[in-house]
């Protein structure tokens, strides 16, 4: 995977914690530290995204589509 360089900035506090958690070893560097939690943070919001859609169908409707000529089908289903 290609990486790219980039500057962050954020306040001392924070900066003061992540230093303590690559001290301890939680981390092997600030950057990687760094790309966990963004990466963390993509994963979320793209769970909460499907979560959203998800909650947009009608559970009766996907139901009836899921089952709709599934008997015609199985018939055709290859034996394993």
């Amino acid at each position: 995977m290609t990486t790219a360089k980039i500057a962050v900035s954020m306040d001392q506090e924070t900066l003061k914690q992540l230093d303590r958690l690559v001290a301890r070893g939680v981390f092997p560097s600030r950057s990687r530290a760094i790309q966990l939690a963004v990466q963390e943070r993509l994963a979320r919001i793209s769970r909460d995204r499907l979560a959203r859609e998800c909650s947009k169908l009608d559970p009766k409707f996907e139901a009836q589509m899921a089952e709709e000529d599934l008997g015609a089908e199985v018939e055709q289903w290859p034996e394993y």
